[in-house]
């Protein structure tokens, strides 16, 4: 097998802007729920209305997430990626202030533009982080939600500090925005202009334009294929994509619970302190942070489908003990194996859904998935409030066991595909079985 392309200073560089980036963001996302316990209390909510005011988050993120794959298509994700920088800070500046006046309506809206920020960031990062995977012929994506979860385990940390002092969270997320847009305008820079665009573009010039009729494989060839919002729908037609959006929609709903609810979980579920939620949180994220950054071994040597397969039903336990334990240091010691196993299966399956695929297919196929995992990773989450309203907030977390059980019973689709005649996928030396092989020749993860 070829070495993999060495890095030039310009690809060094893309790859670091969109790192910060996602760090950036996981800050920002942790400030925020390492704060909710005591925003819950300035806004003197209940927990369904909190979960009301969490659905702000919840609209401006699908509204973002909906349309970010179309705008990258038009324009490029590096505009994609600026509009969302602002709208993170403006969103972090209105929910500081709103939190500062104890006004639940500000509070909702702040969450709305952060949501749309982060919608329509976070999907041009996928589909960027996948073009440079296929520059660099190796992994890339695991690493950069790696980052997005070292960026919540620096924010749990200074949300649990402040949290202790009683420091205002007004000031402490005007602080986070100032931080977040200091890192938005680097990325902006340091990201090249026009990857998703360029693959749209390319795609327009095919002679078929538009006209084109199904293969024997039954995929779509010409403008139908990525273009528009039909376009977009005809990659579903794929019963393994449909699979892998399945299992993103599991995986991604198993670790935006513990976001939006782990530390309400904990104090109003367990007795413990607002201190210890946040603590509790924290060690959600270290856990995902390690299982990103040290998954890469497991992977080459097990193939992403075993790996997925293990990693939903260690989450699945790690849930359970924290939804059925009696003991609040059980439950909390068990977060470790929910962030464990929450841990790979958004990247994974990302990158499953735009393996081998052609350039031109792959920011569609990628959008189109990542679009499912935030889905439930956003809008999925702020619901259980709803249903915690009736059955406790430890009972509705049923619902994530299930969605877990379920998509271990799938991650088969996660195997990749019998490999074509323009090689592999990024990093990949796939086997007949679908395996990536072992050994010297498997390239490094970072």
């Amino acid at each position: 097998m070829k070495n993999p392309p060495v890095m030039d200073t310009a690809t060094r560089r893309w790859r670091a802007a969109l790192f910060l980036f996602m760090l950036a963001i996981g800050v920002s996302m942790a400030s925020w729920v390492a704060r909710t316990p005591a925003v819950r209390d300035a806004l003197e909510v209940s927990t369904g209305s909190m979960g009301l005011v969490l659905f702000g988050l919840s609209v401006g993120s699908m509204a973002g997430v909906l349309v970010s794959g179309g705008l990258v298509r038009r324009r490029g994700g590096r505009p994609v990626i600026a509009l969302g920088a602002g709208l993170l800070v403006a969103g972090l500046a209105v929910i500081a202030g709103g939190a500062a006046l104890e006004v639940s309506a500000g509070v909702f809206g702040g969450l709305a533009l952060f949501g749309a920020g982060m919608g329509l960031a976070e999907v041009a990062f996928n589909i960027e982080g996948a073009a440079v995977e296929r520059t660099l012929g190796r992994p890339v994506l695991p690493v950069l939600h790696g980052c997005f979860s070292l960026g919540t385990v620096v924010g749990a940390l200074a949300g649990m500090g402040l949290t202790a002092v009683r420091f205002p969270v007004g000031w402490h997320l005007a602080a986070v925005a100032v931080a977040v847009a200091a890192a938005g305008v680097w990325t902006v820079w340091a990201v090249p202009a026009g990857t998703g665009r360029a693959e749209a573009d390319a795609d327009a010039q095919d002679p078929c334009s538009g006209s084109c009729s199904e293969t024997g494989d039954g995929q779509r060839t010409g403008r139908e294929r990525t273009g528009g919002v039909r376009g977009q729908l005809a990659v579903w037609r794929d019963r393994r994509l449909v699979l892998i959006g399945l299992i993103v929609l599991a995986m991604a709903f198993a670790e935006g619970s513990a976001n939006d609810w782990l530390p309400l979980l904990m104090v109003d579920g367990h007795g413990t302190s607002a201190t210890a939620g946040s603590l509790t949180f924290m060690l959600f994220a270290v856990a995902m942070t390690t299982g990103r950054f040290a998954g890469g071994p497991l992977l080459t040597r097990y193939g992403p489908a075993a790996v997925v397969r293990a990693s939903a039903l260690v989450a699945a336990v790690g849930v359970a003990l924290v939804t059925f334990s009696s003991s609040a240091l059980l439950a909390g010691a068990a977060v470790v194996l929910w962030g464990l196993g929450a841990s790979l299966g958004f990247p994974v399956t990302i990158s499953a859904a735009g393996e081998r695929a052609r350039p031109e297919d792959a920011s569609a196929r990628v959008a189109a998935v990542s679009t499912a995992g935030y889905a439930a990773f956003l809008v999925g989450p702020p619901s259980l409030g709803f249903l915690a309203d009736h059955v406790g907030l430890r009972n509705a977390m049923v619902v994530v066991l299930v969605l877990l059980g379920g998509a271990a019973l799938i991650t088969r689709a996660l195997r990749s595909p019998v490999p074509d005649r323009e090689g592999p996928g990024p990093g990949v030396a796939a086997s007949r079985e679908g395996r990536p092989r072992t050994g010297a020749d498997q390239p490094d993860l970072v």
